[in-house]
């Protein structure tokens, strides 16, 4: 059956009107993207990715939960999570007659600073971002156990305080929420009032769904230029839906994903080691050829928000620093060692800034396009200052 965009561009407008009822999200771009996941957990079984949809923010109050209520309502078979084990959740999944939408509030207490590592959550949620994802878990009584699979490929959307672990943050679309300023309002969420006008845009997009299930099933569609590799997996779900709604939906995901794909690579700082390449680029030997390794350490060491001053209670050091750089190559393609550099009448080790050139390329973000504009000149002796 062939798709209508005219019926499919004016739900998903609804679905945006419903959300924009009860949540305030950070830009236009944020409704974009929410609206497509809602529209796509109803098509999952079109693609071979799903992304992961993540309410972030720095502290409580700043409207996770009730996002993912509005979630809730409109997504397919919801299940709510709270602290669920991953043995449950991909018992749920391989077991349910349909598969679910998952919701994790509270996602911090499983990743957050004080709640340690959860190995096999963060292996369920990265596992079942592709459609081949399982879980292997021994069956069975005592010797009598045999290994299983439990398919774990559904959607899932969090929310929760802080970030979470890098292997989940790049499949996710990511919602930076804010609390709420004084003169931004939403209509208070009454469950028993308007969960049925939600429940009621959930039947609308699940036959919709089923009328584009063809069109959509195996669609590649045309991704923004800039827009690659795995930020391509997690977005393409997103706009084959947008696609198929048509009307100003196609132009409104490609403007979306650029925008929260390029503010996903500014807000990620990478590991310590992206750090330290980008901090040697941008801070240390910006403009310099070669620099002996005691002066990188001392430029490395008065970067103010920057954490080689204090490296477990002791600054980096420079066999420290010759351990992370060695893990990288230079364009011949070998690690990167201190050399020898002539300063003074002595020699001295230290670093080239052509032998770190590749390493920057491959794997440090751009560097910003547009310095800082520079302070007003101070206002003379002999003039008296403004007022």
């Amino acid at each position: 059956m062939s798709a209508d965009p005219t019926t499919g561009s004016v739900l998903l407008d609804e679905v945006e009107a419903f959300h924009r009822r009860f949540n305030v999200f950070p830009s236009e771009a944020a409704y974009v993207a929410v609206v497509l996941w809602d529209a796509h957990a109803h098509l999952l079984d079109c693609f071979d990715a799903t992304p992961r949809l993540a309410f972030l923010s720095p502290e409580p109050a700043s409207g996770k939960s009730r996002a993912l209520e509005i979630v809730e309502t409109v997504a397919p078979y919801p299940m709510v999570a709270v602290n669920a084990s991953a043995s449950a959740l991909f018992r749920a999944v391989s077991g349910m007659s349909a598969r679910p939408t998952i919701l994790f509030d509270e996602i911090d207490t499983v990743f957050g600073p004080k709640a340690g590592d959860n190995e096999q959550l963060r292996g369920f949620l990265n596992a079942g971002h592709r459609r081949s994802g399982v879980m292997y878990r021994c069956v069975g009584d005592g010797a009598n156990q045999q290994v299983q699979e439990f398919p774990s490929f559904c959607a899932v959307a969090v929310a929760g305080l802080g970030s979470l672990p890098d292997t989940i943050l790049t499949r996710s679309v990511i919602i930076r929420m804010r609390r709420r300023a004084r003169n931004e309002r939403v209509e208070p969420f009454r469950q028993r009032v308007h969960e049925g006008e939600g429940h009621a845009l959930r039947e609308r997009l699940a036959a919709w769904a089923d009328s584009v299930r063809d069109v959509v099933d195996g669609a590649f569609p045309a991704m923004p230029d800039e827009v690659t590799d795995r930020p391509a997996d997690v977005w393409e779900p997103l706009i084959a839906v947008a696609d198929a709604a048509g009307g100003d939906w196609p132009k409104r995901a490609r403007a979306a994903c650029v925008e929260l794909v390029n503010a996903s690579k500014a807000d990620d700082k990478g590991s310590i080691g992206i750090r330290l390449l980008t901090d040697l680029r941008d801070h240390v030997l910006d403009g310099i050829d070669r620099l002996p390794t005691v002066s990188v350490l001392e430029r490395l060491h008065s970067l103010d928000e920057a954490p080689w001053a204090d490296m477990g209670g002791k600054p980096l050091d420079a066999r420290g620093l010759s351990r992370m750089l060695r893990e990288y190559m230079t364009a011949d393609n070998a690690p990167i060692v201190a050399r020898n550099i002539k300063a003074g009448g002595a020699v001295l080790k230290g670093y080239y800034a052509s032998d770190l050139h590749d390493a920057w390329q491959r794997y440090c973000p751009p560097p910003a396009e547009s310095p800082l504009l520079p302070l007003p000149p101070l206002p003379s002796r002999s003039e008296p200052p403004p007022r």
